[in-house]
């Protein structure tokens, strides 16, 4: 007994131990997320009101500055720098007697504030059920997310309202108290931002009828009081311009992320365009409210919030940056039955509120519409296409749980350092490695031109400096065949040709076919090649950024034909129109010779048969002979391209641990999953 009675209290001590662990980790990663919170909503209006006067808050100073529209005694509207509503107009008034300096530092960190309110109802919003931990999170992280997102990024720096619409509506579906009281904060919204008035049918169908009707009469309030206030402007605002269409700038312009702005952009126009306008609004209004009272009544009303507010952007004439706010909202919604897949459409939609449309979608011309519309296609799609989950859904707290192949033995104790990042067994999501090849390559290229400096010009000196050490080197090692390999193949054109070719053309095609079979064939070892082309990639970049270094080609004196790109003028600063395009400095290590022998790795390893294996070494050793002969890259280029992508290779297995037999390990863990044929359960 006494043996027993100790045996308890020491379980219930480890147990009160480990509950204080996970405390204590809980409390850190608050006091983490509110850190980081906090230096975000500190650098923002840093950023705003550091910016020189005129360049800030330029949308703010053309209301209510001293030549404002605010100040003029005509209508608002003359100019069409004005895109409120009258009563929008006539809120701002009083602002027009406030000093310019006090009046920008009051707006920025007004603004501010409604930005981590917003952020605080939000976050209390979040449908439930959910793990003890989300609430506690669930503030800093999205407050986070606002300060970093582009609406409100935009709102800061113009000088806009367009927070006050979105927060308006959220307080009166989650915080006040009483339907009428709800009612009215959104009537106020709708007042501000017309389109809005599309939460009136959502709040009647749900149930909340008091409400519905008093958003329908504060909005009728406010839209009468504007007419007795200001006459000639609610007529040229209502009448004239159709609700506010025209006003802002061209509604064809890439910032006017509507429905409306998107058909101008394909080149339709006249009676056509506004039919086929008012038709695909009216059906993207409508089954945006059904799927929204869905949502509703399954107790996700932040999600019913932010489909009516997608669907408020998709049937405005006019939808600017700073009024897309709703979109960031639909990060709240579970898409997918998979556990892997749980993550997909949340990133998918913060990269694209946070990052600008470059560096999501290549700028080719097929993909130009799809660029210039990226936003608006994320608010159509969560208006009127992604299958959220019900949370009556067997999958809502139970996914399909992410199956990971055994873990194989390192020969070192601290190996992996990262035991969480097991081998997943499953085939990654696609749109997400998507997002994440297109994202990651986008980032290199950025950090590669930077690594010149900022300019070409600046960067020369330092990268010729270098290049005459490299060559100084190579001489020294007797491993200086640039020069004869380079004029030897310029005196055979098929040569010369063959390598122009193969240097251009096979530089990222190949890896990326590589990456295509081994996702739909060998999912583990596609996890274990993208991380270490990743890591080998970062590697290169601190290459770049700390030793720019000029390539023969660019080496003045030394007599390199340049074969790819033609002749160089070297009396030009920055070469001419070449080093427009790309950092041309950025050539140490040689990721051309290194991304190819990770090919050649990749293949060595994971082929089945042998002539694979030497087809694929094959390509480094051409690569390897097209970067020297076109007079692109030194010989130690091509060293230090190898270095780079060892030690990507090294750092996957010092993360990671050594990589999972793919075939083995998925044979024996569907083998171990599957059900005993019947007969055998019999004879058994």
């Amino acid at each position: 007994m006494a043996n027993a009675e100790h045996g308890g209290r020491t379980a219930r001590a480890l147990g009160a131990t480990a509950v204080g662990a996970v405390q204590a980790r809980l409390r850190v990663t608050r006091l983490g997320l509110w850190l980081i919170a906090a230096i975000l909503a500190a650098r923002q209006p840093a950023v705003v009101l550091s910016t020189p006067r005129g360049e800030r808050l330029t949308d703010l100073e053309t209301w209510v500055g001293p030549e404002g529209v605010l100040h003029v005694t005509g209508s608002l509207y003359e100019s069409t720098q004005f895109t409120g509503t009258p009563f929008g107009g006539l809120v701002l008034k009083p602002l027009t007697r406030a000093a310019e300096q006090a009046l920008g530092w009051g707006w920025t960190f007004g603004t501010l504030l409604l930005v981590v309110a917003l952020g605080l109802v939000a976050a209390r919003a979040v449908p439930q059920p959910v793990s003890r931990w989300t609430p506690l999170l669930a503030a800093p992280v999205a407050i986070s997310l606002l300060m970093l997102s582009l609406p409100v990024r935009n709102t800061l720096y113009l000088g806009q309202t367009s927070i006050m619409p979105v927060l308006l509506v959220l307080l009166g579906c989650f915080a006040v108290r009483g339907e009428r009281a709800g009612g009215v904060l959104i009537g106020l919204a709708a007042a501000l931002q017309p389109t809005l008035l599309l939460f009136a049918p959502l709040l009647w169908f749900t149930g909340r009828r008091r409400a519905a009707l008093s958003t329908g009469a504060t909005f009728s309030a406010c839209t009468v009081l504007a007419w007795a206030a200001m006459p000639r402007d609610s007529y040229t605002y209502w009448v004239h311009h159709l609700a506010g269409v025209g006003l802002g700038g061209r509604a064809d312009d890439l910032g006017n992320q509507s429905l409306h702005g998107a058909l101008l952009r394909l080149g339709l126009t006249g009676p056509l365009e506004i039919a086929l306008f008012l038709f695909l609004g009216a059906a993207v209004a409508v089954l945006a409210m059904r799927r929204a009272v869905r949502y509703a009544h399954d107790g996700q009303l932040l999600l019913a919030v932010a489909v009516t507010g997608c669907a408020a952007i998709v049937v405005s004439p006019t939808a600017w940056q700073h009024q897309l706010l709703w979109v960031l909202l639909a990060v709240v919604g579970q898409v997918g039955k998979r556990a892997g897949d749980r993550y997909v459409w949340p990133v998918a939609v913060v990269l694209v509120m946070t990052l600008p449309a470059r560096m999501m979608v290549p700028d080719k011309v097929v993909f130009h519409p799809l660029r210039a519309d990226l936003i608006l296609l994320a608010a159509l799609a969560t208006a009127a296409v992604v299958p959220f989950l019900s949370r009556t859904s067997p999958y809502w707290q139970t996914p399909i749980p992410t199956r990971y192949a055994d873990p194989v033995p390192s020969r070192f104790r601290h190996i992996p350092l990262v035991p969480v990042l097991r081998r997943v067994l499953s085939r990654p999501n696609l749109l997400f490695e998507l997002l994440l090849i297109r994202v990651t390559y986008d980032a290199y290229a950025q950090i590669r031109l930077a690594a010149a400096g900022g300019s070409h010009s600046a960067a020369r000196g330092t990268a010729e400096e270098h290049g005459a050490e490299v060559h100084s080197i190579e001489r020294a090692l007797h491993i200086d065949i640039e020069y004869w390999a380079n004029h030897a193949v310029v005196k055979v054109d098929r040569l010369r040709n063959f390598f122009d070719f193969y240097y251009e053309s096979f530089h990222f095609g190949v890896p990326l076919a590589i990456l295509g079979v081994l996702y739909w064939r060998r999912p583990v070892d596609y996890r274990w090649a993208r991380t270490a082309i990743g890591f080998a990639t970062v590697f290169a970049l601190i290459g770049f950024w700390l030793y720019p270094l000029a390539p023969p080609r660019l080496m003045p004196g030394l007599g390199f034909v340049d074969t790819v790109h033609g002749p160089q003028d070297f009396s030009k600063p920055d070469y001419g129109t070449l080093t427009e395009l790309t950092n041309q400095y950025a050539a140490m290590p040689s990721l051309h010779f290194g991304w190819s022998l990770w090919c050649g790795l990749v293949v060595l390893v994971l082929a089945p048969r042998w002539w694979m294996k030497a087809l694929g070494l094959l390509h480094p050793l051409f690569t390897g002979t097209a970067i020297v002969v076109t007079g692109n890259h030194w010989v130690l280029d091509a060293v230090a391209g190898a270095m780079v992508v060892g030690a990507g290779f090294g750092m996957t297995y010092v993360v990671q641990g050594p990589r999972a037999r793919t075939v083995t390990a998925m044979a024996e863990k569907i083998s171990s999953d599957s059900p005993a044929p019947v007969k055998d359960r019999a004879a058994s």
